[in-house]
């Protein structure tokens, strides 16, 4: 044991003197929580109080009650003559001539909305106008049948309330899986710069044949360098989680009807549950990094390989996975914590089956790890 925490701290210790490199890993934990609160003020700006919408609208003399609708709702006639003519949306209202006509003799009145739908900047503001237009329709159909003296409700025979349930923390539940998945995520990218420079870049410097040359085992040296990457993977998941703590009780998620609230109890959670994914983490990108020749080699490998628990956290994340998914290490953990932060129980079969999945590919890596540095091919990169 007097062993291995010697050679944990060795590993930490070279990793302290190249800071630049393993600091890359950990600048991830601290800048995510601050650009995705960016993001979000933005996005939360923009549904709380849309920007004026300026569109092409064609005969508009012949329907002032319609454009003066439209305006009051922020949606207005935007020409060439009109100095703010470069924010003017490529969206054009054809009103008919005979509109007029049509709606003093009860008419369907004909509108045409030309537009490119294919466009997705284009498509919220199509949305826009067209409910919009639905909204002004159905008022003047209200109206129409109050002068003939026929009851509005007549032609609405359902009346559907809708109670809802959910608490303020459950309808942040799109945005707490993204920002969960970002903590997950820091496990695997916090500790992958070490992992890389303690096994590729150590070969490619000399110093692990001379490491095996001492009185130490072969699992010993790979139980410490597992252990090393796992407390730089920890230190990752320690610093997302109290940066997000801090930036994002600076959102105004009130405006969208929810809150986010990192609790103590939450962290705690997290720390726990992160844990194992940090033990997986570290052997399999030591393992991976270990198959590589050079350390760009290894950078390469690692990149495609973390692609699997980015699928699987993003497929939690945004409520795509099948239900197999949350018996899986990483979906099944992100679940747990997906459904605590949202006030539910915890799913704890499939937090406990994917806890020990994970470890159990931990003890995998960690053995292949531990047979592979038992050749010289890999000992000296042959």
């Amino acid at each position: 044991m007097t062993k291995i925490i010697t050679l944990v701290r060795k590993e930490l210790i070279d990793a302290a003197r190249d800071k630049r490199s393993v600091m890359a890993g950990l600048y991830y934990a601290i800048g995510t929580p601050l650009i995705m609160c960016g993001l979000f003020m933005v996005l939360i700006g923009q549904l709380t109080s849309p920007e004026d919408l300026k569109i092409t609208m064609v005969n508009q003399a012949s329907a002032p009650d319609l454009v003066r609708y439209l305006d009051n709702r922020g949606i207005s006639h935007g020409d060439g003559a009109n100095s703010d003519n470069a924010k003017v949306s490529a969206i054009r209202l054809e009103i008919s001539p005979e509109y007029p006509q049509q709606m003093a003799q009860a008419e369907r009145a004909e509108l045409t909305l030309i537009a490119d739908n294919s466009d997705e900047k284009l498509q919220k503001s199509i949305r826009r106008l067209e409910r919009e237009l639905q909204n002004y329709s159905s008022e003047m159909a209200s109206l129409r049948l109050i002068a003939r003296g026929i009851d509005p409700s007549v032609v609405q025979p359902l009346k559907v309330q809708v109670q809802d349930e959910s608490t303020a923390d459950s309808r942040g539940g799109m945005i707490l899986g993204i920002a969960i998945f970002t903590m997950i995520y820091a496990v695997f990218i916090s500790g992958m710069n070490l992992a890389i420079d303690t096994s590729a870049g150590e070969r490619e410097r000399n110093s692990l044949a001379l490491l095996l040359s001492h009185p130490i085992t072969t699992r010993e040296l790979v139980i410490s360098k597992i252990l090393a990457v796992a407390v730089f993977a920890m230190l990752g998941l320690a610093l997302i989680l109290g940066v997000s703590k801090i930036a994002y009780s600076l959102v105004p998620w009130q405006q969208l009807g929810f809150s986010i609230n990192l609790t103590p109890e939450f962290i705690g959670l997290m720390l726990i549950i992160g844990l194992p994914v940090a033990l997986m983490a570290a052997s399999l990108q030591i393992f991976v990094s270990f198959m590589a020749k050079t350390f760009k080699e290894a950078q390469s490998y690692l990149t495609i390989v973390l692609f699997v628990p980015l699928a699987l956290s993003m497929a939690a994340s945004y409520n795509i996975a099948p239900d197999a998914l949350q018996w899986l290490p990483v979906s099944g953990q992100q679940q747990a914590l997906m459904a605590f932060i949202k006030g539910k129980e915890i799913p704890m079969l499939q937090l406990l089956a994917s806890s020990v999945g994970t470890l159990v590919i931990a003890l995998i890596m960690a053995l292949g790890l531990e047979r592979m540095l038992k050749s010289e091919k890999v000992v000296f990169g042959l």
